[in-house]
């Protein structure tokens, strides 16, 4: 039994435990491969995100999902790419949006080289996707359309905010669906689809993936307010500082309770200074707001599970129940 990549997945079978490392090793292969340009500039800022690391959980869904088929298959190890250079593309734009210095532990591209150096990478990257999807088939290239339509949503319904008489929770977990699990949910499809498994396994690994997709969102969330730099490799409270609504914010809004009246007017705005900061901060950390939002993880992760209830019951399945154990721990 030991761990299995970056994300830390705790693999019992032996058979399971190798097929996983061989896939991940081919991945990064892959993924390094595709990130290098003629240009030794474009290969630097490519690489960067990519050589800082990151938890490759896309790629590990892909790689779970294929076990229900021929993991082996020629498709599996490219959609493993093609869903991580995806979602290293919406980092590096991500960043420049949320004005980020740091991601991953390092210093983030807009900080290092500027905004529109930063957006043109990411803009490389989704070319560079694109054309390794080409040798997928259309099917495949018709989905990730259909993901990055998702994606490029929930980011613009993001950006706008709710509109009058949204309820800006049930809004936020609209954009968490479509801004994050729309991938997730792709990369347990692409697994499955390329491996040749079974109609039904495609849809319930899709399923899969979107719920532990929004699972995985609220758990960064949780993890923003209650993690410190070295533990997460992100700035803490990042996003209350650019003043964008996460979950145990919205519940503290929600509660609308006098008491809370001082941390409401700081969540409901961006906060530069950094005394104000460090205030919201430990006011949220010590907030019944974070078992809410804890609470509503726990519900995702379930949800993820009774989804796995359908699949075969083999090693694989096993381990995506222990995928969702994993995103319910580590936010604290």
């Amino acid at each position: 039994m030991s761990l299995v990549g970056p994300f830390g997945l705790t693999v019992a079978d032996p058979q399971l435990e190798s097929a996983l490392q061989t896939g991940a090793a081919a991945v990064e292969e892959q993924l390094h491969a595709a990130v290098k340009s003629a240009d030794p500039f474009v290969s630097e800022v490519a690489a960067h995100l990519v050589d800082a690391g990151g938890k490759r959980f896309r790629p590990l869904l892909v790689l779970l999902a294929a076990q229900f088929g021929d993991p082996q298959a020629p498709g599996v190890v490219p959609a493993g790419v093609v869903v991580e250079l995806t979602h290293l593309a919406t980092l590096y734009h991500d960043d420049v949006m949320d004005e980020a210095s740091l991601r991953r532990g390092a210093v983030s591209a807009n900080s290092r080289w500027g905004n529109t150096v930063a957006i043109l990478t990411g803009d490389f990257l989704f070319a560079r996707a694109s054309d390794l999807l080409a040798d997928l088939g259309p099917e495949a290239v018709r989905i990730q359309a259909r993901t990055f339509e998702r994606l490029v949503t929930g980011q613009i319904h993001e950006t706008v905010g709710p509109q009058p008489g949204d309820d800006p929770l049930e809004h936020y977990l609209r954009v968490v669906a479509d801004k994050t699990a729309s991938l997730i949910a792709t990369s347990g499809r692409f697994g499955a689809m390329l491996s040749g498994a079974s109609e039904q396994v495609v849809e319930l690994m899709a399923q899969f993936g979107e719920r532990i997709g929004v699972a995985f969102q609220l758990s960064d969330d949780l993890l923003d307010v209650a993690s410190e730099t070295a533990d997460s490799g992100k700035t803490p409270g990042t996003d209350l500082r650019e003043g964008v609504p996460t979950l145990p914010a919205l519940h503290v809004l929600r509660r609308a309770d006098p008491a809370d009246a001082r941390l409401s007017q700081l969540l409901a705005r961006p906060l530069p200074d950094d005394g104000e900061h460090a205030e919201a901060l430990a006011a949220l950390r010590g907030h019944p707001a974070m078992a809410a939002a804890r609470a509503d993880l726990e519900r995702y992760a379930q949800a993820a599970r009774e989804a796995l209830a359908g699949l075969p019951d083999v090693p694989a399945r096993a381990a995506l129940e222990a995928l969702c154990a994993i995103v319910v721990e580590r936010s604290g």
